[in-house]
């Protein structure tokens, strides 16, 4: 039997009490949305000044879609959905996110945003109103608020622990960011709420409900068609399809006659033409082992064999026994010698000896061996390149262990030579995939319509995003998408 020194129990004590009157004070705030108590420890306020910082990091991260139009219909949509929501009053915004994943989410303080992956998959206005709707049933509902608020309770009881446990305080940080990840990813319950608030906000727009299971079928056959990959994100903490599907069917049913509700197919089908479909290779592809980035004009080798990721922030590579990395970044400092300093001026960095390494572009340029002791990996040996290349200056990162820098040296510092500017104009003029909208001037069917109308993608992703079975038959006057475009030189890969 273990026992606690009587100053551990208060000190327990303490920090349980503060505990229950934290809870106590959260048992006063309500719901706005189901008017139900909920765990809300931060104000609205708090909540509409983190949406603004957040917002400004997702625009920068993820990028915004160029296309002004499709952005000002998604905003109009999620206007019209968001004055009939209980919180009409926050500083609502909707953004179209280029990005090709299907997905969709909503960050706090009344920020939505829609990835142009899940545009091109959706077939109405309608449709679109019920992932909007959904997104707002979660900032209505607090759902990121109340989350945010049990990991802070949670932190408070990881806390106690620490003061009473320098084993436990020891890993408190790592602890608290498992925290994190567990309470911020919504609860299956969450996800049912806000599918109910989404229905009845396009409901009350005057849009068709029945639209809303179209789009959990579609995201169905999305996953499936992917092979047990990577997930859309989603559905990554949603109730399965399938339960969604009998669900909400059954709540549209309960809403009436959906006569004279709107769906407009058709406006929706025109604010899609020539949207991107799919991975853009402007933003960079690979050829092998090469990385071409076409927009910036570069292009840089990574080793043989080595698992290659191209981010929108980055692009590396990572050995196959996962212990060294190659990555590319731009630097955002005006010189190479700056950027060098900068780096090198880090605390916990140790600059060594300078490397001769000559750059394949032979502009202006610094590479220097570095090491960096205490790390989470471990002690680190790297070699650092700063090059000046089309008017901008990029940071060129290889680096192993320090016990494995022998092995790896030469390889990282082969690779971060390699980089330099593309010269070849089948490299550089690239284009992506687009849709492209097609009225139908007679009735085919779908295979008919792919060899009347030839695609750059297969027919199981054509009647996909049509939302239509393969051996669909259409009527005249349609409008049906296809994809065209997007080829790429022989041996390149997206």
């Amino acid at each position: 039997m273990i026992r606690l020194h009587p100053a551990q129990l208060q000190i327990r004590g303490a920090a349980a009490g503060l505990a229950v009157a934290l809870l106590a004070l959260c048992g006063c705030a309500t719901n706005p949305a189901t008017g139900k108590p909920q765990i809300a420890l931060i104000s609205e306020q708090q909540e509409i000044q983190m949406g603004r910082d957040y917002d400004q990091q997702i625009q920068q991260q993820l990028g915004i879609y160029s296309d002004p139009k499709l952005q000002e219909y998604v905003s109009r949509v999620g206007q019209t959905l968001a004055a009939a929501s209980e919180r009409p009053a926050l500083p609502w915004t909707f953004r179209v996110i280029d990005d090709p994943v299907v997905n969709a989410f909503a960050i706090p303080g009344g920020h939505i945003y829609v990835t142009r992956g899940l545009m091109t998959h959706l077939t109405s206005e309608a449709e679109l109103a019920s992932v909007v709707g959904h997104e707002i049933g979660h900032v209505t509902a607090r759902h990121s608020v109340e989350q945010m608020s049990k990991q802070q309770l949670a932190q408070i009881g990881l806390l106690a622990g620490a003061i009473l446990s320098p084993t436990v305080a020891s890993y408190g940080d790592l602890a608290a960011q498992g925290l994190q990840v567990m309470f911020l990813k919504f609860s299956r319950d969450d996800e049912r709420q806000a599918d109910h608030l989404g229905l009845g906000y396009m409901y009350r727009q005057g849009y068709d409900p029945r639209e809303m299971p179209r789009v959990f079928e579609t995201l169905r056959r999305v996953s499936q068609a992917q092979g047990g990959g990577r997930v859309p994100g989603w559905l990554s903490t949603h109730p399965t399809e399938e339960e969604r599907i009998r669900t909400m069917t059954a709540e549209a049913a309960k809403l009436g006659d959906p006569a004279n509700r709107t769906v407009s197919r058709e406006a929706y089908l025109r604010s899609l033409d020539k949207v991107v479909f799919g991975k853009n290779p402007r933003e960079g592809y690979f050829v092998g082992n090469t990385f071409v980035q076409p927009e910036l004009g570069i292009q840089v080798r990574f080793p043989e064999g080595w698992k290659t990721s191209n981010e929108r922030s980055a692009v590396g590579a990572i050995s196959p026994n996962q212990d060294a990395l190659v990555a590319v970044t731009l630097s955002g400092e005006g010189s190479a010698q700056a950027a060098a300093q900068k780096f090198f001026s880090q605390q916990g960095i140790q600059s060594g000896e300078a490397m001769r390494t000559s750059f394949e572009s032979g502009a202006p340029g610094v590479a220097r061996v570095f090491s960096a002791q205490g790390t989470q990996e471990g002690d680190l040996q790297g070699v650092a390149g700063f090059v000046e290349q089309g008017g901008k200056v990029y940071q060129l990162l290889g680096y192993t262990r320090s016990q494995d820098w022998r092995r790896y040296g030469d390889v990282l510092g082969g690779s971060l030579a390699t980089f330099g500017p593309v010269t070849d104009r089948r490299l550089l003029d690239v284009q992506p995939k687009r849709l492209e909208i097609v009225t139908l001037p007679d009735a085919m069917t779908l295979e008919e319509f792919s060899r009347r109308y030839p695609s750059t993608v297969d027919l199981s992703t054509l009647a996909i995003i049509n939302q239509v079975d393969a051996g669909a038959r259409f009527a005249a006057g349609d409008q049906v998408k296809r994809v065209v475009g997007g080829e790429l030189p022989a041996g390149a890969k997206l």
